[in-house]
């Protein structure tokens, strides 16, 4: 393999699992840090409901076009595939749970 393929792989693989770590913690990252990523969400690891599906975690295929996760701000526009969406998260914040 091309070390600099390597490199980037590597790199990439790091932003990912940043992200979706930053993700399953909820309010790790404050809202203004990040966006919402479509199009490359492996099944089974979108953040919120589509139009197909009532939660998070169904999405049965990789890369669905609906699915997303969030992502720090910037990210999603340098993967291949991806677009950032706005889409309104249902997900009761912290404070609005009982």
């Amino acid at each position: 393999m091309n070390t600099s393929n390597q490199k980037i792989r590597t790199a990439l693989a790091g932003a990912l699992a940043v992200s979706l770590g930053a993700a399953v913690s909820g309010s790790a990252v404050a809202d203004d840090h990040r966006e919402q990523c479509a199009g490359i969400v492996k099944a089974g690891m979108n953040d919120c409901a589509t139009s197909m599906n009532a939660c998070h975690g169904h999405v049965k295929t990789d890369a669905h076009p609906e699915a997303w996760i969030y992502v720090p701000k910037g990210t999603c526009e340098r993967i291949v595939g991806a677009r950032v969406v706005k889409v309104k998260d249902p997900t009761p914040k912290k404070d609005q749970q009982k």
